[in-house]
């Protein structure tokens, strides 16, 4: 279940703007704030199929755009990739001073930093 409700969030967070207002709140209120199907329908005064309809067609869209884009699995990749880049570019920093050379140090220095801002994001 949990890693269902990451891959609902990412699907979400990556093309969450491209759903209607109504489905978004309720995605939102369904994944995020965890109210039950039941819940959702009483606040809004309808039924519980139609409040299942609405996420069902949402999760539906937000799947088939990853489906045909990849983004979220090439965010991944490319997450691994920056933080291979990170490691390897603190191994060199240690070697730089084994081999005492500052000028490789602080190149190596300015990669492991620009990986480490890359991965913040």
């Amino acid at each position: 279940m949990k890693n269902q409700a990451y891959r609902m969030a990412m699907l979400f967070d990556f093309y969450g703007d491209v759903l209607t207002d109504r489905q978004k709140e309720f995605y939102d209120l369904y994944y995020n704030e965890d109210l039950s199907l039941g819940e959702i329908a009483e606040n809004y005064g309808i039924t519980r199929q139609g409040v299942r309809d609405v996420i069902v067609r949402a999760e539906a869209v937000l799947t088939e755009l990853e489906d045909k884009t990849g983004l979220i699995k090439r965010f991944h990749t490319m997450h691994a990739q920056l933080e291979q880049v990170f490691q390897d570019a603190s191994r060199i920093s240690e070697l730089a001073v084994r081999l005492d050379s500052a000028e490789l140090e602080t190149l190596a220095l300015r990669v492991r930093n620009t990986a480490a801002q890359l991965l913040e994001e």
